[in-house]
């Protein structure tokens, strides 16, 4: 299981991405919990986008799970919710 906290937005977003990607490299059933995280704009959903395509590309488990009430209304909006989450 992969644990996020704070704010994933552009100022870090390319090292979330990065240790999304590693974690995923590393496992075949990734597991992210985002229950720490206290906001997330479209560049965190986007690698979590690219986390979810790459492993449906390698045959790997990607999802959510422990989601915080903001990020989850963002993946609401997005209509992700049921995609990413468990």
């Amino acid at each position: 299981m992969l644990i996020l906290d704070g704010e994933i937005d552009m100022s870090n977003s390319k090292d979330v991405r990065g240790v999304i990607l590693n974690a995923l490299d590393k496992t075949a059933d990734l597991s992210i919990d985002l229950s720490g995280v206290n906001n997330m704009d479209s560049s965190g959903i986007a690698h979590l986008i690219e986390g979810f395509q790459r492993a449906r590309k390698t045959k790997k488990s990607f999802r959510v799970s422990e989601v915080s009430d903001p990020v989850r209304m963002v993946l609401k909006i997005a209509r992700l919710e049921t995609i990413l989450m468990t």
